[in-house]
């Protein structure tokens, strides 16, 4: 097959059909081609019981609503999949799934674009990368293969009897390593949870859902992160109805809580002596935003309850004040080890200058250094939003805008002037 399209987007996920629904708007034609379903993360890069970390009346776009879904509650992974089915169709979105992209490549000499995909090449205009953040697991090469009888990705988790019998460590506290943690607990496994840097908003307070309160205060919409904290992770749950997240609970629960796991020797895993300190940090930032949150109320004379209880944090645990900083794995029986350590990006098929010195791309909002190529639902694209389903509907719509305006400068410059 060999075709030519205005534009084409890559990826038929929040980010891709966000951006066909905004050039539609405009009035451009495109072809937004996906590796496999729609949404397929959400249905097989997941763990069975995962729910959306925002309510339902937050975390989609503008045009829909969730079907069958209290707005309060907390899309599971099969419903938001389900979602972006239906707005798929919604907005008839011309999507091709089961084609893979496997290399961009800008023309010579004229504009536009070479793209080799599975079925056969395209000639593009333009270009949007709308693959997202999440593409490659990344495991840090601290412990070797080999060590444990079964060592997987969050992504590669589904439920606790996938696991040999044994006892379990998850690295990383953020949403995924919490709640993967606290459901091997309720299962009757032995945990240990490696607890780094991290953010620990309450789910709600006085009434509203921490996702309210990030709007109301600004906070969504701020432009960059604060120096250091472009990956800060945010320990926060959908889970059991939504709760906030509490180290010292999970410690309550019997769940073994580490430092930042560090090295590994001779079947010991290594810890940072940073435990408490993480703690204490999550706990002001916890603080801070119930202080801005109170703030704001009596600024605006709002009518919402006070929650003084929401302020007795309890003592640390023991596990935090006497920390454990080494763990002989076959000793202490554990046999798994999940990581929840995130994702990097693979823009490994798109040959252009539009990537620094670390392979990162360079653009402004979107608007990448190669003319014609476009990002869509990178963290911090635009805002602290823009990775969520909600911001990146909104990026999606000032990169359309741009590819417009740029589409009108170029149909101007290559007609005929008598």
């Amino acid at each position: 097959m060999s075709q030519a399209v205005e534009v084409l987007v890559v990826g038929g996920g929040q980010a891709g059909l966000a951006m066909s629904e905004h050039l539609a708007d405009c009035g451009v034609p495109h072809l937004v081609l996906e590796r496999h379903r729609i949404a397929e993360r959400w249905r097989s890069e997941r763990w069975d019981s995962l729910v959306a970390n925002g309510p339902a009346w937050h975390d989609r776009f503008p045009g829909l609503e969730f079907f069958g879904v209290d707005p309060d509650a907390f899309a599971s992974k099969e419903q938001i999949a389900d979602y972006f089915v239906a707005y798929a169709e919604k907005i008839g979105a011309p999507i091709r799934c089961g084609v893979d992209v496997t290399s961009v490549r800008k023309n010579v000499g004229r504009p536009g674009f070479r793209v080799e995909t599975s079925d056969g090449t395209i000639d593009a205009r333009f270009v949007v990368a709308a693959t997202g953040p999440f593409q490659v697991p990344v495991i840090p090469p601290i412990v070797p293969d080999g060590a444990v009888p079964l060592q997987i990705h969050s992504s590669a988790y589904r439920n606790p009897t996938q696991l040999p019998d044994g006892a379990v460590l998850v690295v990383g506290a953020g949403a995924s390593g919490v709640q993967i943690a606290e459901e091997l607990r309720q299962s009757g496994r032995c945990v240990y949870l490696s607890v780094g840097p991290h953010d620990r908003p309450p789910r709600s307070y006085r009434g509203r859902d921490f996702c309210w309160w990030l709007g109301v205060l600004g906070k969504w919409d701020a432009e960059a992160p604060p120096q250091g904290a472009e990956h800060v992770t945010i320990a926060v749950s959908g889970a059991r109805g939504g709760h906030t997240v509490d180290f010292r609970d999970l410690a309550a629960r019997g769940i073994h809580l580490v430092g930042l796991t560090a090295s590994f020797d001779s079947g010991t895993v290594r810890f940072s002596p940073d435990l408490g300190e993480n703690i204490a940090n999550g706990d002001a930032n916890y603080l801070s935003l119930l202080d801005e949150a109170d703030a704001y109320v009596a600024r605006n004379g709002l009518d919402l309850p006070e929650e003084p209880e929401a302020r007795l944090l309890g003592p640390d645990p023991e596990c935090v004040t006497n920390p454990l900083l080494e763990l002989d794995l076959a000793d202490s029986g554990v046999t798994s080890i999940i990581w929840a350590t995130g994702f990097v990006a693979d823009y490994s098929w798109l040959h252009v200058d539009a990537f620094d010195e670390n392979g990162k791309p360079k653009h402004r909002r979107g608007v990448s250094s190669e003319p014609g190529v476009y990002f869509l639902g990178l963290p911090w694209l635009s805002r602290r939003g823009s990775s969520f389903i909600w911001g990146v509907w909104h990026d999606a719509k000032y990169v359309a805008d741009h590819l417009k305006t740029q589409r009108d400068y170029l149909a101007y410059e290559t007609s005929d002037v008598k």
